[in-house]
């Protein structure tokens, strides 16, 4: 059985944002409010005096095994296919947004009746969404079941965004997941995230 994650190396990842672009533009998300999107970069300064660079720590819905997001909705809003992807759908999200407030990764977003409006304005007659609910990265489902990647990693000029299968021992994915290179963040809360990250310490060979 297929059983999607992502792979993010920190180690390439030059913050251009092109994956925010891309998600935005492909997932219709309300680009007037950067706080909406369904991924975004993080940017810090770490260490001290001469030996002081930029890490970039790009963030998303990790797509969890143990979705604490899926057993809060009231509505069965949030549910995740046999592939692991956790999905939203909006015709049944009565936007109390319990799910955002269980979601220790803050991945969740309020799409406002404000934001369909402006959609519909911004995005003309091509715009899909049709009445406001909570918002997630979905791993651009719609394109992986046509067999295309997700935009953000399609896009990414680094190279840092990898896709693949957990259950494809052949998988790139699959072998930096196994061998421990990448790790995903909290693992100890028992939410058993699908998005991993290769830090400066573990770098790919």
């Amino acid at each position: 059985m297929t059983k999607y994650a992502m792979v993010i190396d920190l180690n390439t990842c030059v913050g251009c944002n092109a994956c925010m672009a891309a998600c935005s533009m492909e997932n219709q998300t309300p680009v007037w409010d950067t706080k909406k999107w369904r991924t975004y970069v993080h940017d810090e300064e770490i260490g001290v005096g001469d030996d002081v660079h930029r890490r970039f720590f790009p963030r998303l819905c990790n797509h969890c095994e143990n979705p604490p997001c899926m057993s809060v909705c009231p509505t069965g809003a949030t549910y995740k296919k046999d592939n692991g992807i956790v999905l939203v759908d909006e015709n049944l999200c009565m936007g109390c947004q319990a799910c955002a407030m269980a979601c220790p990764y803050h991945a969740r977003v309020e799409v406002t009746y404000s934001d369909v409006r402006q959609g519909k304005e911004f995005y003309g007659s091509d715009y899909r969404r049709g009445s406001p609910s909570v918002d997630k990265c979905s791993f651009c489902d719609h394109r992986v079941e046509q067999g295309l990647k997700p935009a953000c990693v399609e896009t990414c000029v680094g190279e840092s965004r990898m896709f693949g299968d957990l259950d494809d021992p052949d998988d790139p994915v699959a072998q930096m997941v196994a061998s421990g290179v990448a790790q995903p963040l909290m693992p100890y809360i028992g939410t058993r995230p699908n998005v991993y990250y290769i830090n400066d310490m573990k770098r790919r060979g």
